[in-house]
């Protein structure tokens, strides 16, 4: 609020000396009509010497001063029309004094709506850091996020079949502790109720009864459930179970989206929109995490300063379908390897022939690093970075892919 006050204040005190400056009448100014009557006095002096002198006559001396005192009298009442001295440049500026306030502080509000950050402060880069980390380490606990918001409702659209089966499986996993799949299966069924806190309940105890077998896709279970029922908040106890799943897969999609959203959360936008990018470019495009990364991303790179990131078409980061992935899974290394390569050279040939965002550059280039092809991704770099030349937002995709295949630091 006190930075709004001084703003209008600033705008105000410009307009005012704007305004002053207008209204000011300089020194030895006058009207039109006062210096028409000073040029038709210096005339009638002038027409005495000129009769004095014999250069007219009497009667044409007559003549010219009652021409000369006709105007006179026009003078004196287009003098009395427009009142004193200044009083028409008065009016006009403070007519404009007001304009330029106006403008002044509405323009100045606008402009910072557009280019600048309301609601956060003057703070250096380290500062803004410092920031974050002391958010991220005193953010509310899962169980003050569920107490600030609403007590949860079971969803009311299900069948009174449905609802007669999940008390009798809630009856049957209570006397069964131990049961893997009973658990499981409770808590799949209550987050599709909308009971997420007896889901991630739930989960938990597979977790616990799995152990150290307990899979990445476990983790990232429990943690969406603890997201969901915190009403997207991610918490501590959340952000521990999708670090254990990147522990077991670095490469885990909704592990490392919902890491994304933490970051932005706790003010790292730059953070959260780099990996966000990464994710969306990785693909599959019809992966879950891809559909809400689309929703925020263009958000997430205007707070992180990206003002010209463009969101991509899904058609132009066409990668491997989740039909490829599967497929692939099935392969021998040596095949799967080829199957990739494969891929890999489609893209390459489809890039020199068509040419492509710098998203598909960049995927390349972080394919070509991955599979030990450094040549073709350095020659691949370097053409990609004469390509987009003049276009810094691209230049830095570019440098993400080189990251990511190793080719720079």
């Amino acid at each position: 609020m006190m930075f709004w006050i001084l703003t209008c204040a600033l705008a105000l005190a410009v307009a005012l000396l704007l305004g002053l400056a207008l209204m000011r009448t300089p020194r030895n100014a006058q009207t039109a009509a006062s210096y028409d009557l000073r040029v038709y006095r210096d005339q009638l002096k002038e027409v005495d010497r000129d009769l004095a002198r014999g250069v007219i006559g009497t009667e044409d001396a007559d003549r010219i001063r009652a021409e000369i005192s006709r105007r006179i009298l026009a003078s004196d009442a287009a003098a009395e029309e427009t009142g004193p001295e200044g009083a028409g440049g008065r009016a006009i500026g403070l007519i404009t004094a007001a304009v330029a306030g106006v403008v002044l502080i509405v323009g100045s509000l606008f402009l910072y709506a557009r280019i600048g950050a309301p609601g956060y402060g003057d703070l250096a880069l380290a500062d803004r850091m410092a920031l974050a980390e002391e958010a991220r380490q005193t953010r509310p606990s899962q169980e003050e996020a569920e107490a600030s918001l609403p007590p949860q409702s079971q969803r009311s659209d299900v069948s009174p079949d449905f609802v007669a089966l999940m008390e009798q499986l809630r009856t049957t996993v209570a006397t069964r502790p131990d049961d893997i799949q009973g658990h499981r299966l409770l808590a799949r069924n209550e987050a599709v109720l909308g009971n997420f806190t007896a889901a991630y309940q739930a989960q938990a105890r597979v977790i616990e009864l799995l152990g150290p077998g307990a899979t990445a896709s476990d983790w990232t279970d429990y943690a969406d459930m603890l997201i969901l029922a915190a009403g997207g908040f991610v918490s501590p106890r959340a952000e521990d179970a999708l670090t254990r799943a990147l522990q077991i897969d670095p490469q885990n999609g909704p592990a490392r989206y919902y890491i994304g959203l933490m970051l932005s959360q706790i003010g790292r936008p730059d953070q959260a929109f780099a990996m966000w990018q990464q994710l969306l470019v990785e693909g599959p495009q019809d992966a879950p995490w891809i559909a809400p990364i689309r929703l925020q991303i263009e958000e997430m790179a205007f707070r992180a300063g990206f003002n010209n990131f463009v969101l991509p078409d899904p058609d132009e980061l066409a990668g491997p379908t989740a039909e490829d992935i599967e497929a692939a899974d099935g392969l021998s290394a040596e095949d799967r390897r080829t199957m990739i390569e494969g891929m890999v050279s489609g893209l390459a040939e489809r890039l020199a022939d068509e040419g492509g965002p710098p998203e598909e550059w960049a995927r390349l280039i972080g394919s070509l690093g991955v599979l030990g092809r450094e040549a073709d991704a350095i020659a691949v770099y370097n053409n990609a970075l004469v390509t987009f030349a003049d276009d810094d937002a691209a230049i830095e995709v570019i440098r993400d892919g080189a990251r990511r295949g190793g080719l720079i630091p």
